[in-house]
C-alpha cells in the first residue's frame, strides 16, 4: 500500500511539474558579428551600425525573411574586438516583419560601443558560437556573419576557430571593410598582402555557400550589408561581383 501511494505521489509530481516547450522553429539562426577594435574608427563604427540597422528593415530583405519555409529568422548582434573582449549588444529576437526589423534596429542605433581593443576574429567566432548554444529558437541553418576591417591580431589562430564551427554545420560569411589608409603603426593589418578580401577568403569565411563581400566605401557599404543578408537569408548566390562564392578547401 505504501509503495502504490509513493508512485501515486511521484506521478502526481510529474504531471504537475512545468512542461518543456519545444524552440519555435525559425529558417535561419544569424549571429551578426561585428569588429569594434582600435583600427575601426567612428566613422567605420557608425558605418557598421547604421547599414545594419538599415538592412534588415529594407524591403528586399524582408521579402526574402518572408519568403522562407517558416517565415521568420532569428538574429542576435554582437562586438568583438581583442581575445577577450566580446559582447552581446542585442539578444535573439525573431525577426518576421516591419515592426520587429525596426525594433531590432533601434535598439542597435541606440546601444553604446562595446570596446576599442586589439582584433581576434577568432574570439568573435568563439563568443557567436556560443550564441547558438544558447538560442530559445532552432533552425536547420546556423549563419555567423562577421564584418571587419582587419586581419586576426589576438587570440588563437583564426583558422582553427573557423574550422571548429564549420565542422558543426555553421556557414561563416564575411564582409570586409576596406581601409583608404594603411594604419601608421601596422600598415600591414588592414591592408595585407593580396588584400583583406582574400585574407578573409582564405582564413575566415567556410561552410556551405560561404562568401565574403568586400565594401570599397561608404556608399557601397550598404548595398553590400543588404546583398549579405538577402543571400544568407535566401541561400541564395550573392550578387556583388566582390563576392567569393567558393571556400578554400580545408573550411568546407
Amino acid at each position: 500500500m505504501l509503495k502504490t501511494l509513493r508512485i501515486a505521489l511521484a506521478c502526481l509530481v510529474l504531471a504537475m511539474a512545468p512542461k518543456a516547450h519545444a524552440a519555435e522553429q525559425v529558417d535561419l539562426l544569424l549571429v551578426l558579428a561585428a569588429d569594434v577594435s582600435r583600427s575601426v574608427d567612428q566613422p567605420k563604427f557608425q558605418l557598421q551600425r547604421e547599414g545594419y540597422a538599415a538592412a534588415i528593415s529594407d524591403p528586399r530583405v524582408l521579402e526574402a525573411i518572408t519568403s522562407g519555409a517558416k517565415k521568420r529568422i532569428a538574429i542576435c548582434f554582437v562586438e568583438w574586438s581583442g581575445a577577450t573582449a566580446q559582447k552581446l549588444v542585442i539578444d535573439w529576437m525573431m525577426i518576421d516583419g516591419t515592426a520587429s526589423a525596426r525594433q531590432f534596429g533601434d535598439q542597435l542605433l541606440e546601444a553604446p560601443r562595446s570596446f576599442a581593443d586589439r582584433t581576434s576574429i577568432a574570439g568573435g567566432i568563439d563568443f557567436a558560437m556560443t550564441q547558438f548554444e544558447r538560442s530559445p529558437f532552432e533552425a536547420r541553418r546556423k549563419t555567423i556573419d562577421v564584418s571587419g576591417d582587419g586581419t586576426n591580431n589576438s587570440g588563437r589562430d583564426v583558422t582553427t576557430a573557423r574550422d571548429e564551427a564549420v565542422a558543426k554545420g555553421v556557414t561563416i560569411n564575411g564582409l570586409v571593410i576596406l581601409s583608404d589608409r594603411p594604419l601608421p603603426w601596422n600598415p600591414e593589418h588592414t591592408n595585407p598582402p593580396g588584400g583583406l578580401g582574400n585574407y578573409f577568403k582564405q582564413n575566415v569565411m567556410g561552410g556551405p555557400g560561404a562568401f565574403v563581400m568586400v565594401a570599397e566605401n561608404f556608399e557601397s557599404f550598404g548595398m553590400a550589408i543588404i546583398n549579405k543578408l538577402i543571400a544568407e537569408i535566401a541561400a541564395v548566390e550573392p550578387k556583388r561581383k566582390s563576392a567569393s562564392l567558393e571556400a578554400p578547401a580545408s573550411a568546407r
